[in-house]
């Protein structure tokens, strides 16, 4: 039997090996009118990396091989640790270089950065979007933190602003970057807040940068890996906001189990947890009652990186369609020619 080769055609390629940024005409555009000009060597130079075959295949694995919770090691000894895909571990660098996570904060700030921060996050989002959430809640937090991070912290700022990815297990003054979580949501509330049950009582003294014991849960635990995490609990004057580091001062690691990762139709490359507190160790920020209102400033931030997220899955989208129609054939005319 003769097997003749089967000639595929009228199939167009692939998008990839693309600027992002120069392709892109009402981004390059909104960049001048709104005053980030300065940033556009930067942008170019970030949408060309961006838009490789390489960086696109990144995206991929990092959502086909998901993040994987080690709960013991080999001897039995609780981890509580997330183990990443090496795609993801590529993808973080890449956002924390453009300093999606703190460019609005940096004492030396250009004008209109964030303006030239939105460019960056468009971007971004265009390849892979879970590795977006770590540093929309660390770009959200560090305002906060810079008014209430409690005094034995202070060590945290420097890492804070800087353009490193992180990973080791060590206490946050001694790493050369950080990032920020988030935990609200728990199973009774949802959306509820003021139905929080968890709860925080002092070892001494109450009032701001004061050391909590806490006791709960968490439903919703973003980025269980972060190096601490902001979160709400109940103390005698009402919620309270609390900065709960993942390991203490003096190394050891905070009580915090993570029960499980959520099983998600979308968002997949990012680790989202479940988490009791078991005595967990926290630090006020502000005055006991005024979780809510603290709290909210960094989640009203994240939601505008939201929308940027939207706006930059939607650009790749399109993209993706009129370079399909460009190329794609019906009745002898492309598609992008059909009326």
């Amino acid at each position: 039997m003769t097997w003749t080769t089967h000639t595929v055609f009228n199939q167009p390629h692939p998008l990839s090996n693309s600027n992002l940024f120069l392709s892109d005409t009402p981004l390059s555009e909104a960049l001048q009118r709104e005053g980030a000009e300065w940033d556009r060597e930067w942008l170019a130079s970030v949408g060309l990396q961006l838009g490789s075959a390489e960086s696109l295949e990144l995206g991929r694995l990092a959502n086909a091989e998901p993040p994987e919770l080690l709960r013991y090691d080999a001897r039995g000894v609780r981890l509580d640790e997330v183990r990443f895909h090496p795609a993801w571990h590529l993808l973080m660098q890449g956002v924390c270089a453009s300093r999606l996570h703190n460019l609005s904060w940096q004492p030396t700030v250009r004008e209109h950065a964030s303006v030239a921060r939105a460019a960056r996050f468009i971007l971004h989002a265009q390849v892979e979007a879970g590795t977006l959430c770590p540093v929309t809640m660390t770009h959200a937090a560090i305002p906060l933190l810079q008014t209430y991070l409690p005094a034995a912290f202070e060590g945290w700022l420097d890492p804070l602003l800087s353009d490193r990815y992180d990973t080791h297990a060590q206490p946050g003054d001694q790493k050369r970057g950080l990032l920020i979580g988030m935990g609200m949501t728990e199973k009774q509330g949802g959306s509820d807040l003021l139905t929080t049950t968890t709860r925080a009582e002092p070892l001494g003294a109450r009032g701001p940068g004061e050391i909590y014991r806490l006791t709960g849960h968490k439903w919703f635990f973003s980025v269980p890996q972060s190096d601490a995490h902001l979160v709400l609990a109940q103390t005698p004057a009402g919620l309270s906001c609390f900065f709960l580091p993942r390991l203490l001062p003096d190394g050891s690691r905070n009580a915090i189990q993570i029960e499980r990762l959520k099983d998600k139709l979308g968002n997949r490359s990012n680790a989202s947890s479940e988490v009791e507190f078991r005595g967990a160790t926290g630090w006020l920020l502000g005055e006991e009652g005024e979780g809510v209102r603290l709290i909210l400033k960094m989640g009203g931030m994240t939601r505008f990186d939201c929308a940027l997220g939207s706006h930059g899955q939607m650009r790749r989208a399109f993209s993706v369609a009129l370079y399909h129609a460009h190329q794609r054939q019906v009745l002898g005319k492309n598609l992008v020619d059909q009326h």
